[in-house]
């Protein structure tokens, strides 16, 4: 069973469907979520307009948590790709499970400052050379057992704010060096470490 699973014991999901917003940015934060099933999408609006695309999120994945715990207006938005089933998890529900399952203790820690790098590097990434913002955007995204992130050009670009043709001379580049292989729809990392290298110095 996954180890997120807990959060929702004796309660039900809710039912997204694709287009449909899960939360809004600027709102309060009485619950976060945990993604059951399906694949969802946060982004911050920018006051152009624009839309910045944070990371794409996949069943097992939390959301919203930065700004429950610091009980803060929601710095992103978050909208279901797919067809979703979500369990919202509020501040009672919370303090049971932990009372129930201690262990559940740390990986939040550690998932919540994975959150808080991810936000970081977005708004301190605006000045840096689109190779660097591209590797720094790609070493944040979830990663499957063989290396594959599951992003698109046009999901990248948008998340860093540079153009899907920059995105595909950039990844053309990182393919032809060894740090990752492309394919349609996905990317594999071949090199990480590599790729860390590109994004430092502000990558930590």
């Amino acid at each position: 069973m996954p180890i997120w699973d807990l959060l929702g014991e004796g309660r039900p999901p809710k039912q997204y469907s694709a287009g449909q917003l899960i939360y809004l940015q600027g709102t309060q934060p009485e619950c976060f979520y945990y993604l059951k099933e399906g694949e969802a999408r946060s982004f911050i609006s920018l006051d152009s307009g624009e839309e910045r695309i944070l990371t794409v999120h996949r069943a097992g994945d939390l959301m919203g948590e930065a700004s429950f715990f610091d009980n803060c207006p929601r710095v992103s938005s978050a909208v279901a790709v797919s067809a979703c089933l979500v369990f919202s998890v509020d501040r009672p529900q919370l303090d049971a499970v932990f009372l129930r399952h201690p262990e559940l203790a740390l990986p939040m820690l550690q998932y919540l400052a994975r959150t808080v790098r991810i936000l970081s590097h977005h708004v301190g990434s605006a000045s840096l050379p689109a190779r660097q913002r591209i590797a720094r955007y790609l070493l944040d995204q979830p990663v499957g057992p063989d290396g594959t992130l599951s992003c698109t050009h046009e999901e990248i670009g948008q998340g860093v704010g540079v153009s899907r043709v920059t995105v595909s001379r950039v990844l053309g580049q990182l393919d032809r060096e060894g740090m990752l292989a492309t394919g349609y729809g996905t990317l594999r990392l071949l090199n990480p470490d590599r790729l860390r290298r590109i994004a430092q110095p502000m990558f930590d």
